[in-house]
């Protein structure tokens, strides 16, 4: 079972910056796609950034030009960059990793434990 491990969250004010860290016990490059996940207090989870095998990326409208996710494959980690830091941005973020699911599409069936990122106004 290949197990994820995430840092770097903490407390930020807003306009601040951090960045997340998601180290892999397994070959990264081995998943469909790498992911970080959030979920709120009250919310349903969303996912927030995508980065495929192919390295194209995607990201939720609400983190779009301030949150960068990347990856270092020698390293077997993926990190997600968050600027200009928001107090909405507050939630317990999570990196995934996905598998080929039915018709293609990514299958999130790896998790790490999650780490809190918590943005004060």
């Amino acid at each position: 079972q290949v197990q994820l491990m995430e840092s770097g969250g903490g407390l930020v004010q807003a306009g601040g910056s951090l960045r997340l860290s998601c180290a892999v016990s397994g070959n990264i490059f081995s998943f469909n796609a790498m992911g970080w996940y959030r979920q709120a207090p009250g919310k349903q989870r969303e996912l927030v950034a995508s980065i495929a095998r192919s390295d194209s990326t995607n990201y939720a409208d609400s983190v779009k030009g301030r949150f960068t996710i990347s990856r270092d494959n020698t390293k077997n980690t993926v990190y997600l960059q968050m600027n200009s830091l928001k107090p909405e941005d507050t939630a317990i973020y999570t990196c995934a990793a996905a598998v080929v699911g039915s018709y293609g599409l990514n299958y999130w069936d790896n998790w790490g434990q999650g780490t809190q990122v918590t943005v004060s106004s």
